[in-house]
């Protein structure tokens, strides 16, 4: 089993930032993939980030590229989120998620882990 916490959301005007953190316990293996997705109300839950455990590989939804920026710390097992120039559209509630896999999916239906998420509001 593994287990996801989030920490990190609030309330940031458009162009700012915020860094989330996602702290990793359990059973990790060397090929699990994390994931951030977000979902904001009346909307399907959506891909955001993800990166391989040990790789560092990295993949981007094309709405946060060049804002965004994953990276995982495997001693302190931990997933961050960097969000720069945020935008009132990048307002959801963040999760993050994992899956025992060698491929990546921006399916967030694949993943079998998930935190209980973080809310990001972002202001006009």
């Amino acid at each position: 089993q593994v287990q996801l916490v989030e920490s990190g959301g609030g309330l940031v005007q458009a162009g700012g930032s915020l860094r989330l953190s996602c702290a990793v316990s359990g059973r990790i293996y060397s090929t699990y993939v994390m994931g951030w997705f977000r979902q904001a109300p009346g909307k399907e839950r959506e891909f955001v980030a993800a990166i391989s455990w040990t790789g560092g590989n990295t993949r981007y939804a094309d709405s946060v590229k060049g804002r965004f920026t994953i990276s995982r710390d495997n001693a302190k097992n931990t997933v961050a989120l960097q969000m720069n120039s945020l935008k009132p559209e990048d307002t959801a509630v963040y999760y993050c998620a994992a899956v025992r896999s060698a491929y990546y999916s921006s399916d967030y239906r694949t993943y079998d882990y998930w935190g209980q998420g973080t809310q990001v509001t972002v202001s006009s």
